[in-house]
């Protein structure tokens, strides 16, 4: 018999289809898992690990992350593809978009992406893939072409950005997002996304169902007119200020409004992204039981599960949408457990201090929107959900099987016989404490600085071949641009 030429002994596989970790070893070959047993000989291996009886995750297939949105794609390939690796992060899908920030320029995206692709090339610790928005009518044209020439199946409409800017004031959309003057980006331009990614559909059958649209629920109008209010109210400052300027009922209204245009264009795959409030996920219940034929995904961030505007550490916690009070990371754990939220993602989007904050650095309207947090996105799932009786069967199903089922990639999420060999190994019983000088993010604080976690990711494997060992990145990298759908 051929040898393998990875073993992973001595460890506990969670899978998301058994109820309990089973002590098995893991053997690899050709970048795949060849063998799952209870032992396999050493001797039938070219590299041996001893897990030391850690449980060994499936690599997360992080869905949600912003690599290049502050910072130029190419360092932040290598910089937060480090630290996917840190917190067993394998698969990276990440948001891009034509306007200000990425690239910083307009145009076709049969120029646009190709450049992304070109920038990217063997940059990246971990495989990745990426999500594009169709910024401009001719942007939905070339959704086929995306399709057929790059692999990309998912797409995203920003809601709010057309009347109110990323960080709480612009709305000049010709100078942002870097559109026609003559163009809009309104609910008339989302239809007609969705028109154009439901014919995609339809072009392409056989992809039908891992063809999908994310949306960014936010209201613009209210958001404006509720920023206008705290500002000129000046009683709330912060984080519990910005909460306020854009208040949970603004997400509740644009789901109601995507559900609608879902039903309207006949799109049935709808990804409602970083639910982050009560009102928001009743929202999106209430809009599942009004329309039955639409395939609704919700999700979550551990941003929003793990950090309150009183627990994140400084105005570092800006995010959209924003964190909230503890009322409503209550109610988001709640649906977790109830099996109301379909995954759970990092919303990684690294931003430096000098980056982040604004004149004067008190101002949370003038910092800048998103943070980092790959690294903690598994162990913070872990230690958390562990409190409130979350199976590490349910975290594996939330941060890698469910949206690598969504997103076409076949060939991940989950630690199974045929499919590549990305996993993780966690010690859950390491207690830690969050320290920002410790991550391998470029950025330079967290939100979620002095939390005390209880399991750690130790080690990580990329197709079987080890990328992170006790705790530091090892090797050159080896990511691979996952063109989809990829097949076991």
């Amino acid at each position: 018999m051929q040898p393998f030429d990875l073993v992973v002994r001595n460890v506990r596989v969670v899978r998301h289809d058994q109820a309990e970790p089973a002590a098995l070893d893991i053997g690899v070959r050709d970048g795949r898992v060849a063998r799952l047993a209870p032992s396999i000989d050493a001797a039938e291996a070219t590299t041996v690990v001893d897990g030391g009886g850690k449980l060994a995750f499936p690599g997360v297939v992080d869905a949600h992350q912003h690599w290049g949105i502050y910072h130029p794609l190419a360092q932040d390939t290598g910089t937060e593809s480090r630290a996917c690796a840190q917190g067993g992060v394998t698969s990276a899908i990440n948001y891009i978009r034509t306007g200000q920030y990425y690239l910083n320029r307009g145009g076709p995206y049969g120029e646009f992406f190709p450049e992304v692709r070109a920038t990217t090339d063997h940059r990246s610790f971990v495989d990745y893939a990426f999500h594009v928005a169709p910024m401009t009518a001719e942007h939905i044209d070339e959704i086929p072409d995306l399709v057929r020439d790059h692999g990309v199946t998912s797409f995203k409409i920003f809601m709010f950005y057309g009347g109110h800017g990323l960080h709480g004031r612009s709305a000049d959309q010709s100078s942002f997002l870097m559109i026609p003057p003559d163009a809009r980006y309104d609910y008339a331009h989302f239809e007609f996304v969705m028109r154009g990614v439901q014919a995609a559909r339809e072009r392409f059958p056989e992809l039908a169902d891992e063809i999908s649209l994310s949306l960014h629920c936010e209201t613009a109008e209210i958001m404006s007119a509720y920023t206008r209010m705290v500002e000129q109210e000046g009683t709330l400052t912060g984080l519990a200020a910005y909460s306020a300027s854009r208040p949970p009922h603004s997400e509740g209204l644009a789901v109601s409004i995507a559900a609608y245009l879902a039903h309207e264009t006949g799109l049935p795959t709808i990804n409602l992204l970083h639910l982050s409030s009560a009102k928001a996920v009743d929202a999106a219940i209430r809009m599942a039981q009004a329309f039955p034929h639409v395939d609704f995904r919700r999700e979550v961030t551990i941003g929003h599960l793990l950090a309150d505007i009183d627990t994140a550490y400084g105005l570092g916690g800006k995010v959209n949408p924003p964190l909230r009070p503890r009322e409503d990371v209550e109610a988001l754990w709640a649906h977790l457990l109830d099996g109301q939220l379909d995954w759970v993602v990092s919303d990684h989007a690294c931003c430096r201090a000098e980056v982040k904050f604004g004149e004067p650095d008190d101002d949370i309207f003038v910092a800048k929107s998103g943070f980092g947090g790959a690294e903690y996105l598994l162990p913070g799932l872990i230690s958390e959900g562990t409190k409130r009786g979350l199976s590490y069967a349910r975290v594996a199903e939330l941060t890698s099987w469910a949206p690598a089922r969504r997103f076409g990639l076949a060939s991940k999420g989950a630690i199974a016989e045929g499919l590549d060999a990305d996993l993780c190994l966690v010690d859950a019983d390491h207690t830690w404490t969050v320290r920002a000088d410790e991550s391998l993010s470029a950025q330079d604080y967290t939100p979620f600085e002095g939390m005390e976690l209880t399991a750690r990711v130790t080690d990580t494997f990329l197709r079987g071949e080890q990328i992170l060992r006790d705790g530091t990145v090892v090797g050159q990298p080896r990511g691979r641009y996952l063109s989809r759908p990829t097949r076991p």
